[in-house]
């Protein structure tokens, strides 16, 4: 069976049957988050990956560098490997967008046309197996996502650790800066560097995003 569809709707509709319960192993790659699920369906996704993965499931999602465009996309990658899903990144743009359940059926993501993506699935053994070695390879080639993200941010030091400790524990940053041993406007200013390292918007979310990274410990 081999068959075209446009638009995620149609594709739920006609093959979702598929792709519903995997047994063994599944396998996502896609250039970005937006490939395969909505925005507003993220947090459901790793809840229902978490149940799975629990279950025995193999999970590997495959994505290229610009499913790390933002942070919301970065801290929902983390939280997808937290729920047991293994999660890569290739180096360079993925030649084929796919999803691939227990070696049996897969989609590939085509072209948009008229607002709405094609996308092709198929149980075709020959082409399943096909994919599937092409999908082997870009994993073997590609990099985990903590030590991705790693590569892009310099080690702290102990002065940077034990800074982003002061951030949470509440203290005013008079108080702070008291116990780090330094003045005001040092504090402030260190905080300042610290949160343009994390591409943090506030202080809170670059605790988060050290605690993420295993900087923070």
């Amino acid at each position: 069976m081999t068959i075209t569809v446009h638009g995620e709707r149609e594709l739920a509709a006609r093959t979702g049957h598929l792709f519903a319960q995997p047994e063994r192993e599944f396998l996502c790659a896609a250039t970005d988050l937006n490939t395969w699920s909505r925005r507003e369906h993220r947090m459901a996704a790793v809840g229902d990956i978490a149940e799975r993965a629990a279950s025995g499931l193999t999970i590997r999602k495959l994505y290229g560098p610009s499913a790390l465009a933002d942070e919301e996309q970065r801290l929902h990658l983390l939280a997808l490997r937290s729920a047991g899903a293994q999660v890569r990144i290739a180096a360079t743009g993925l030649p084929h967008e796919t999803i691939i359940s227990d070696r049996r059926a897969m989609i590939l993501a085509g072209r948009t046309v008229r607002g709405e993506r094609e996308f092709t699935a198929t149980t075709s053994p020959i082409l399943v197996e096909g994919v599937y070695a092409m999908f082997e390879a870009a994993w073997a080639g590609a990099t985990p996502l903590a030590d991705y993200l790693g590569q892009d941010l310099p080690r702290l030091d102990a002065d940077g650790r034990a800074l982003l400790q002061m951030l949470t524990t509440g203290l005013t940053d008079e108080a702070a800066a008291r116990r780090m041993g330094m003045s005001l406007r040092t504090y402030r200013r260190r905080v300042a560097d610290l949160m343009r390292l994390l591409e943090a918007e506030s202080r809170f979310q670059a605790g988060v995003r050290a605690g993420e990274l295993g900087l923070a410990g």
